[in-house]
């Protein structure tokens, strides 16, 4: 039997709420089916991306729709720290088949760094075992500067 005390801890666990809305019927909504759609998405939402370093997910339904757009971290000019679990959570929440990984690097090098590297493998291996794809990973250099790096065109995502 449970007594009053234990009733009172049980009063004070607090409901987790899973919350995704969107008012845009998917249709309208834009498709990425190349890494220049993701980049100019990227070039679109990205703030600052000569200031200091971001790291953004995008979310995607199977046909490649957009559902959403999120900011994981924000760090300063040399680099950022990001938190796999966090993408997924966010993944997750939106119920998103494929995701996309962009951030900046505010020097305008869109080359990857090692950690670059080390982090994609890490989160390709997390959606691997949650069936959640990373179709690429995308490093924007300066604003104004159409290059970008690309982990997908130039093969960085297979083997992973």
């Amino acid at each position: 039997m449970i007594d009053q005390e234990m009733l009172n801890m049980i009063d004070n666990v607090a409901e987790i709420d899973i919350l995704y809305s969107h008012k845009t019927p998917a249709r309208m909504r834009p498709t990425i089916n190349t890494s220049r759609d993701a980049f100019e998405i990227a070039c679109h939402k990205a703030k600052n991306p000569e200031y200091v370093e971001n790291f953004y997910v995008i979310l995607m339904n199977r046909a490649n729709r957009v559902i959403g757009w999120r900011v994981i971290s924000t760090g300063g000019i040399h680099g950022t720290v990001v938190d796999p679990k966090n993408i997924f959570q966010i993944a997750l929440k939106a119920n998103a088949s494929s995701i996309i990984l962009v951030h900046n690097h505010p020097s305008g090098n869109t080359r990857p760094s090692l950690q670059d590297e080390n982090l994609t493998k890490k989160i390709v291996s997390g959606g691997q075992f949650l069936e959640i794809s990373v179709l690429d990973h995308i490093i924007i250099g300066a604003v104004g500067d159409d290059g970008y790096y690309s982990f997908a065109d130039e093969g960085m995502l297979k083997g992973i």
